[in-house]
């Protein structure tokens, strides 16, 4: 997948700024596609010379003046051609603690559990993150209530996702921390 396909997504929602996008992105969009702020800027000056978007430009009185973009027709017929490919392969997970995890049988055992805690502090703050937003699409409905009213459901469908990769992240984080204290009790009681 290209970082215009998820930019596009992420204007589906409407005109924004590449700041107010790279916000989006940190909000919304970071639990399955990551991006620079820079990278973005670059695309959507990519995006606008192909005319997959506009920019109009806002004045501002105390700030300089913004640039905000939108899909245009181009870019939305981009966005459903997008949606109709067949999907590539699935994404390969690059995980430095992973690698670490791998290791600990013959590395610091200990860096490594502070490195498992870490990423679960991590998972734990997006978490609450995740259901911030969660909260403000609701809105007060329910879940029901919200796929039968709301204009757009991927956005949901996909906070949903990362929720549960979060979710799993620490369960994942649990076990291993607790596989790791046995290994280190056995190791004891052994030498």
């Amino acid at each position: 997948m290209a970082l215009r396909n998820a930019v596009m997504a992420a204007l589906l929602k409407g005109e924004a700024s590449g700041y107010d996008l790279a916000k989006a992105f940190d909000a919304t969009v970071a639990n399955f596609w990551m991006s620079t702020p820079q990278q973005l800027y670059r695309e959507l000056e990519r995006m606008e010379a192909e005319g997959f978007v506009a920019a109009r430009v806002v004045e501002q009185k105390r700030r300089p003046n913004k640039r905000l973009f939108s899909l245009t027709e181009a870019g939305r017929k981009a966005v459903h051609a997008y949606t109709a490919e067949p999907l590539g392969k699935p994404a390969v997970v690059r995980d430095e603690l992973l690698v670490k995890v791998q290791c600990v049988d013959v590395g610091d055992m200990e860096a490594v559990r502070t490195a498992i805690v870490e990423r679960m502090q991590w998972a734990t703050a997006k978490l609450a993150g995740y259901e911030r937003l969660r909260q403000r699409l609701l809105d007060g409905r329910s879940e029901e209530a919200y796929f039968a009213e709301a204009e757009r459901i991927g956005p949901y469908l996909t906070l949903l996702r990362g929720m549960s990769f979060e979710r799993e992240n620490l369960q994942w984080g649990d076990m291993a921390l607790r596989r790791l204290e046995q290994r280190t009790a056995a190791l004891r009681a052994d030498g």
